[in-house]
């Protein structure tokens, strides 16, 4: 196909290199017509790629024992927080989060087993300094809102606390209130 520069005895910019850079309407149509539809395959591919990479094969599956003893079982997805997970699946825990995550309050107290304990990241001092104000403190008490969710968790099961500390005010949050 000849476009119309190149009947015109000259080659524009958009269609071949070097050359007269000139452009003309033939091409800088066409070129603009490539454009929105590289634009939406782009789109669309990210799309499906979001989809293919985070279908729910790959989600991770977490067990809360929440304060009565009853087992809830929820999905995330691998970045995730453990606060996260407990707010997207809509889980019944009383006051768990208070502070959204922001390390002001100690209400995501949780308890992890042994095993996956050992694989979590390191604590830092202001994770530190708001478990220390929690109740039912164990060795491996960690805050939900500061463990993100790694494949090598799936089918872990943590504890929430009988009780809970918020470190914002003094709101005692235990099975028997």
């Amino acid at each position: 196909m000849i476009s119309s520069c190149a009947a015109l005895g000259y080659s524009c910019y958009l269609c071949v290199l070097g050359g007269k850079y000139k452009r003309c309407d033939y091409c800088f149509s066409s070129m603009q017509s490539f454009l929105k539809i590289k634009k939406s395959l782009e789109f669309f591919l990210k799309f499906h790629y979001i989809l293919f990479f985070f279908s729910s094969e790959d989600k991770i599956t977490v067990h809360f024992i929440n304060r009565v003893g009853d087992k809830l079982t929820a999905k995330g997805k691998p970045g995730d927080s453990l606060l996260d997970v407990v707010v997207d699946n809509n889980l019944d825990i009383d006051g768990f989060g208070a502070c959204e995550g922001t390390l002001a309050c100690s209400t995501c107290h949780l308890i992890f087993e042994d095993h996956i304990f050992e694989q979590l990241d390191a604590i830092t001092d202001e994770e530190m300094d708001m478990l220390d104000l929690a109740y039912g403190l164990t060795e491996t008490s960690r805050l939900g809102c500061q463990i993100c969710l790694k494949k090598s968790m799936n089918d872990m099961t943590v504890r929430v606390p009988e009780a809970v500390a918020d470190a914002r005010q003094s709101i005692d949050m235990s099975k028997n209130s």
